[in-house]
């Protein structure tokens, strides 16, 4: 009874660490919706303010893969960082905020707008989700869940709609976000999602 109850704490504790873990994560994702904001009054030092902040993330990372130790940016790092990141170089946030400037430079302000707030609703809400509610997983995905997929349609579908006014547009981009997001592309979906729905919204709008 009590190797039992403690198994249980454990396995407890382990999922709540997997959560918080996902949730910090996940809220860097969501506070990438406030780029599109932000670009319609301030393009280009918004735009130099995220290249440079990535440059200085891929050198402290460089050097913390190295093994050294750097204040804050290592542990924002490992805070955010997932089992499978463990002792290597952590990829997300650079293709995050590279799929933002990619989308930001390719397309119109609206269609990429839709393609940023895909990425930060869209692919932020159904690792969350899957984590929390997901019961139902999906063959071939490495572990994405039905309802990881169901809300990243939702998410995109409603963000794209609120931002084109288009629910047919709304409708092709959640469909095509839903597809790449269950796709297994690691953290190269940050990248993939904002550059590919926003091409998308423009070629729809």
């Amino acid at each position: 009874m009590t190797a039992a109850f403690m198994r249980k704490n454990i396995v407890s504790r382990q999922r709540f660490i997997l959560i918080a873990k996902e949730i910090f994560r996940k809220s860097i994702h969501l506070c990438s919706a406030f780029i599109p904001l932000l670009l319609k009054y301030m393009y280009v030092p918004v735009l130099a303010s995220l290249s440079l902040v990535t440059v200085i993330y891929i050198a402290c990372e460089y050097a913390h893969f190295k093994g050294r130790h750097i204040p804050v940016i290592s542990t924002i790092t490992a805070a955010a960082a997932r089992k499978r990141d463990e002792n290597k170089f952590v990829l997300g946030p650079v293709t995050l905020s590279m799929g933002i400037i990619i989308c930001s430079l390719m397309w119109e302000p609206l269609p990429a707008a839709i393609g940023v707030y895909a990425l930060a609703f869209g692919d932020g809400l159904a690792s969350l989700a899957g984590k929390l509610f997901g019961k139902i997983r999906i063959p071939l995905t490495e572990g994405k869940t039905a309802a990881g997929s169901l809300t990243c349609f939702s998410a995109i579908f409603i963000s794209a709609f609120l931002t084109g006014g288009d629910a047919g547009v709304a409708l092709i981009v959640a469909s095509a976000g839903m597809f790449i997001e269950v796709l297994p592309l690691k953290d190269f979906d940050n990248l993939i999602i904002p550059v590919a729905l926003g091409g998308l919204a423009q070629l729809c709008l």
